[in-house]
C-alpha cells in the first residue's frame, strides 16, 4: 500500500489522508556548495498540510486501477488504511511513513509531521570554479547610446579623478589672480587706482 501511495505522491505532488491532512512534495531547486566547488543538483523535499484532508476522485481511480480492484472498493480500502492510520497516532507514537517521513501527535492532539531528510534528484554535482575577469569588456546602452563597460569605467575613473584634484585647478587660478595683481601693483603703484580702471570719465552735462 505504502508503495503505490509513495508513487501517487511522487507523481502528483500531493497525497491527502481522510481526518488528518495533506502531503506535499515541493521542488529544492540546485545550489551552490561554495566549500566543495560545485554546484548541487536539485532535488525535493515533503511538507504537511493539516487543513486539507478530502483525496480527489483521481486519487481513489489511480488505486483501484494499481490495485486491480473496482473504485468504491478502493475508497473502502483507503478510508479503512486512514482510520488506521489515525488509531496508531492516538497512541502518542510516531508513525514513520517509509520514504516520507514521521507523523505524531502531541498531548493536545495536534497533529505533526518530521520530513525524510531532502533527496536530491539523482545526477551528478557540477564542478563550478568562480572565474573574475577585471578587464572584462561588454556592450552595454547609456541613455540612446552604445558604449562598453571597461569605456564606462574609464570614463567614471576620470570623472572621479577630476574631482579629486579641484583644490588643484582652484590654487592654478588664484596664482594667476596674485600674479596679475602684482603685476599691476609694480606698473602703477600701490594706489587705489590700480586696482580699478584709471581712466576718468568726464563730466556728463
Amino acid at each position: 500500500m505504502i508503495d503505490i501511495l509513495n508513487s501517487y505522491l511522487i507523481l502528483h505532488k500531493s497525497i491527502s489522508i481522510p481526518g488528518l491532512g495533506t502531503i506535499y512534495v515541493e521542488r529544492v531547486p540546485a545550489n551552490s556548495d561554495f566549500v566543495n566547488r560545485q554546484i548541487l543538483p536539485p532535488g525535493y523535499q515533503f511538507r504537511f498540510d493539516k487543513y486539507f484532508d478530502a483525496p480527489d476522485k483521481e486519487f481513489f481511480s489511480y488505486l483501484a486501477t494499481e490495485k486491480h480492484i473496482a473504485d468504491f472498493e478502493a475508497i473502502r480500502l483507503y478510508n479503512e488504511w486512514a482510520y488506521d492510520l489515525r488509531s496508531q497516532l492516538k497512541g502518542e507514537e510516531p508513525v514513520e511513513w517509509k520514504g516520507v517521513g514521521k507523523l505524531y501527535q502531541d498531548a493536545n492532539g495536534e497533529i505533526h509531521f518530521h520530513p525524510q531528510k531532502s533527496e536530491r534528484i539523482p545526477m551528478k554535482p557540477v564542478a563550478a570554479e568562480r572565474v573574475v575577469r577585471n578587464n572584462a569588456a561588454h556592450t552595454m546602452l547609456v541613455g540612446d547610446k552604445e558604449t562598453t563597460t571597461l569605456a564606462m569605467s574609464e570614463m567614471l575613473t576620470e570623472s572621479s579623478s577630476i574631482k579629486k584634484r579641484w583644490w588643484v585647478y582652484a590654487l592654478i587660478i588664484a596664482v594667476i589672480a596674485i600674479a596679475i595683481l602684482i603685476y599691476r601693483f609694480s606698473k602703477d603703484g600701490f594706489t587705489p587706482d590700480a586696482t580699478g580702471n584709471s581712466q576718468h570719465v568726464g563730466n556728463i552735462n
